[in-house]
């Protein structure tokens, strides 16, 4: 484990993310973090289809939303 220097308006969003998504702040500096990395790996990937995958991965099921 090692420290990270960021910016500090950078460290403030992930302050304000991190109330929104009940995550710790640096749980949300590591998600955001992941999720950039598996974009760079996958530029064709969605957002939702990195989600989608890690869930996948982790072998959560997800329930699916009805038709309209």
């Amino acid at each position: 484990m090692g420290l990270v220097k960021i910016d500090d308006a950078l460290h403030e969003e992930a302050r304000r993310a991190s109330t929104v998504m009940c995550r710790s702040i640096n749980a949300q500096a590591e998600f955001w973090m992941k999720i950039g990395m598996l974009a760079e790996a996958n530029p064709t990937l969605s957002f939702n289809d990195i989600v989608k995958g890690q869930l996948e991965s982790a072998d959560v099921r997800v329930a699916r939303a009805l038709a309209a």
